[in-house]
């Protein structure tokens, strides 16, 4: 089990950015998938970004490829989500998720993560 606490996430103007973090407790943090996920009101819960345990590969939605980056210091146990260019339709509850056993075909399915943030709101003015 690891413990995530997600922050960072406010107001911001469209084509302004944001940086996510998320500090993890618990077990060895270095073994664990990571990864991020949004859900907007009303609507499903998607794939952002995440970045594996091993080689520390980087996988990303096409909605924002180009503006995110994911990145992990394994030192301070702490996931960040780099946001440029923000659009207002990135407006979303941000969750970071994490899982030891996340195969590299699951990456971006959210039944594949068992751990959770409470999440943190980046809302984007337009």
């Amino acid at each position: 089990q690891v413990q995530l606490v997600e922050s960072g996430g406010g107001l911001v103007q469209t084509g302004g950015s944001v940086r996510l973090s998320c500090s993890a407790s618990g077990r060895a943090f270095t073994t664990y998938t990571v990864g991020w996920f949004r859900q907007a009101p009303g609507k499903e819960r998607e794939f952002v970004a995440a970045i594996r345990a091993s080689g520390g590969h980087t996988y990303y939605a096409d909605s924002v490829k180009g503006r995110f980056t994911v990145s992990r210091d394994s030192a301070k146990s702490t996931l960040y989500l780099n946001m440029n260019s923000l659009k207002p339709e990135d407006t979303a509850v941000y969750y970071c998720a994490a899982d030891s056993s996340v195969i590299l075909s699951n990456v971006r399915r959210s039944a594949a993560y068992k751990n959770w943030g409470q999440g943190t709101q980046v809302t984007v003015s337009s």
